[in-house]
């Protein structure tokens, strides 16, 4: 049955649930999708977070980004390594701020 309330997931995002040459996911569409929800609202709250963080440091935006990362990463248990990486290029694209080589997939 198709639920018309389905959101497009971005295949960024389906990418983290593929092994290397493979055409599907490991996962349910619905356990990607509850995946998807948690990083996408992670990387809208962290907005105003790393937009305070650039003026307070007075650091560079790749700073404020590689900090975010890094404090992903803190409690793998919650967030995965890889969807840490994808939050962190989220934010970026949601603020409109350049993505360092060190975030870009590939």
């Amino acid at each position: 049955m198709y639920d018309h309330n389905q959101s497009e997931l971005p295949r960024s995002f389906i990418e983290l649930f593929m092994a290397p040459g493979a055409t599907k996911p490991r996962e349910t569409r619905a356990a990607i999708a509850a995946r998807y929800d948690l990083c996408e609202d992670m990387a809208q709250m962290l907005t105003e977070h790393a937009s305070a963080k650039l003026l307070e440091l007075g650091v560079t935006e790749q700073d404020v980004l590689e900090r975010m990362h890094l404090g992903l990463l803190q409690d793998t248990t919650a967030i995965t390594a890889p969807e840490a990486q994808w939050i962190v290029c989220r934010l970026a694209e949601l603020l409109d701020w350049p993505m360092g080589n060190w975030l870009k997939p590939g």
